[in-house]
């Protein structure tokens, strides 16, 4: 359940600081997922949240943000060692028949946790479909690109991404289609 001391924290950068030899310095801390998107020039916002639990429904909840303009990533087993990612809205599920015949596959399904993390180098919670360990095909579900602006996962629990659904499918080189059923 959303506390009241839940805040949403805004920034293009999260400083913290540290003090050596009694000097504070001030650092930022930083996602491969950021350093991706500042490298390919993707415009977006960082959005920080205090992560008590996963999922995109408590996410949503934490930053103020509509769950159906909150994009899930799903890392996904298409079969015979081959993976990809679905990026779908935070109020649907993935249609995995829908999935599989995208990709021409007899069945798809939701990789483990120990796979997902070592596929994409994150924490399930905070997995990003930007900066992954390996290089994923993405899909980006249709309905998420009638919005102006979604959020999607930072690449840490507690880290969003603002960002528009062109900017997400240019970053990702990916393919939009008709992925999540109610």
């Amino acid at each position: 359940m959303l506390t009241s001391h839940v805040q949403p924290f805004i920034k293009n950068t999260f400083p913290t600081e540290r003090n050596i030899g009694g000097v504070t310095l001030e650092s930022h801390v930083t996602t491969r997922a950021v350093q991706f998107l500042k490298r390919k020039r993707i415009p977006f916002e960082e959005v920080r949240y205090a992560h008590e639990e996963k999922g995109a429904d408590f996410a949503a909840r934490a930053i103020g943000f509509p769950l159906e303009q909150t994009v899930k990533t799903l890392v996904v087993d298409l079969g015979h060692r081959k993976y990809c990612l679905a990026l779908v809205p935070g109020d649907r599920r993935l249609d995995f028949k829908r999935l599989a015949a995208l990709f021409g596959v007899k069945r798809s399904t939701l990789t483990d946790t120990v796979t997902a993390e070592r596929l994409t180098g994150y924490l399930v919670g905070g997995i990003s479909p930007f900066g992954t360990k390996h290089k994923l095909p993405a899909i980006l579900d249709e309905k998420v690109c009638s919005y102006d602006t979604l959020v999607v996962n930072g690449g840490q629990r507690g880290v969003m991404l603002k960002m528009t659904p062109k900017d997400i499918e240019m970053a990702l080189q990916c393919s939009v289609a008709a992925l999540a059923r109610d």
